[in-house]
């Protein structure tokens, strides 16, 4: 069942309107009667923790994904807490869990670490990419884009070894978005997204896309 629920408190006022408009919430089951099972199978306290409240947090929200990102930043389908695993890319063999189903049938999953992080694993070791500082993080880039197309004069997508003549020294990073490899720089007039999520995952250079926004852009005002 669909259902109405006010967007999570700590957003920005442009995530929580995102999530109020565009936000779908499906009714999905609690996580909490697999706690037990999960601490006695080894998986950490404190990831059992953070996977409850992950769920009790985002569990069943879907998200549209704007047109032309890349999967990654284009993020899971719905979020939902499942599935903590050892990972052998964090370091020590860390646990995650899955932060939701994938949109498309990608050669990756997205998941979250004990500290909270966002990102993508997969290939033949599972390799770990982190992608934002949180969930919320991730909220705010998608929301961010939204925003960035209503105000732009103009819209523009970069790729591959184009994406190295960007000049991003004279911009300051978005800190709400909390990016990792896929992240937002600003200056008065221009925006800046850039996803390299998959290609350090593949190790495909190719894959790196940026988008510029550009014309009457003033974040105070998105």
């Amino acid at each position: 069942m669909m259902g109405f629920r006010e967007p999570p408190t700590g957003l920005s006022k442009r995530a929580r309107r995102f999530v109020g408009v565009h936000g779908v919430w499906l009714d999905v089951p609690p996580v909490t009667h697999w706690r037990h099972q999960w601490q006695e199978a080894g998986v950490p306290l404190d990831l059992v923790e953070r996977a409850v409240t992950h769920h009790a947090r985002w569990g069943g929200l879907l998200l549209p994904a704007a047109p032309g990102l890349p999967e990654d930043a284009a993020g899971p389908r719905m979020l939902a807490a499942d599935s903590p695993e050892r990972l052998n890319g964090l370091p020590a063999r860390g646990w995650a869990f899955e932060a939701g189903p994938q949109r498309t049938a990608v050669p990756y999953s997205f998941a979250i670490s004990s500290d909270g992080t966002l990102g993508i694993v997969g290939g033949d070791e599972d390799r770990w990419v982190p992608l934002h500082g949180s969930v919320d993080g991730w909220v705010e880039s998608l929301a961010m884009v939204y925003a960035a197309v209503e105000v732009a004069d103009t819209v523009t997508r970069v790729t591959g070894r184009a994406v190295d003549d960007l000049d991003l020294t004279a911009m300051e990073p978005v800190g709400s978005v909390e990016g990792i490899a896929n992240g937002w720089w600003y200056r008065p007039g221009s925006l800046v997204a850039l996803y390299t999520g998959e290609s350090v995952l593949f190790g495909r250079p190719g894959y790196r896309t940026a988008f510029v926004y550009a014309g009457n852009v003033d974040l105070q005002w998105l």
